[in-house]
């Protein structure tokens, strides 16, 4: 919303320019008011900061992909991995009608925790040991970046919801069975 607001700065009549950055200004104290807000907040609840200190664990798991599972996710752990790919929009659905086989994709979900595994999964294939071989493999096989990025997200996020599930740190033997 803060970049919608930006982009009619620069085209608005100059007598509403201040307007517009005061509007900014303030948008952007109350964002980091909140963000604030929601770290104390779990940081604060001993079940919740040990959840988000496991995932943290995990490499290209920062404090922002932490915090948004943790407050975004809460069924993390308690679901299979088909189960919790399917509730973020990351189990491949088919588009088939009578004899037609459509291409699988995927939809749905949490686009906001999707965004964020996006973000995180963009890091992890290139510093975390298991996801780094595993997008190296699906490349080497064909499969475009897309498709492959889209793949280490759903690997990701079952590796992490394993870890939530069982309470356990980061492990990459333990991830490669995931």
């Amino acid at each position: 919303m803060v970049t919608a607001e930006k982009n009619r700065l620069s085209t608005a009549h100059r007598q509403i320019r201040p307007k517009i950055q005061s509007h900014i200004e303030w948008m952007q104290q109350q964002i980091r008011e909140y963000d604030t807000e929601l770290r104390e907040l779990i940081r604060s609840s001993p079940v919740w900061r040990e959840k988000e200190d496991l995932l943290r664990s995990a490499p290209g798991i920062g404090r922002v992909s932490a915090t948004s599972l943790v407050a975004g996710l809460p069924e993390l752990g308690t679901l299979t991995r088909q189960q919790i790919a399917a509730l973020v929009g990351l189990a491949p659905l088919n588009r088939d009608s009578g004899t037609l086989r459509g291409r699988r994709t995927i939809w749905g979900g949490r686009a906001h925790i999707r965004a964020v595994l996006y973000m995180s999964t963009l890091v992890a294939v290139r510093h975390n040991p298991v996801l780094v071989v595993f997008y190296q493999r699906l490349r080497a096989a064909g499969k475009p970046p897309k498709v492959a990025l889209t793949a280490c997200m759903r690997k990701l996020l079952t590796i992490l919801n394993a870890m939530v599930k069982h309470q356990t740190r980061w492990a990459p033997v333990m991830a490669q069975q995931a």
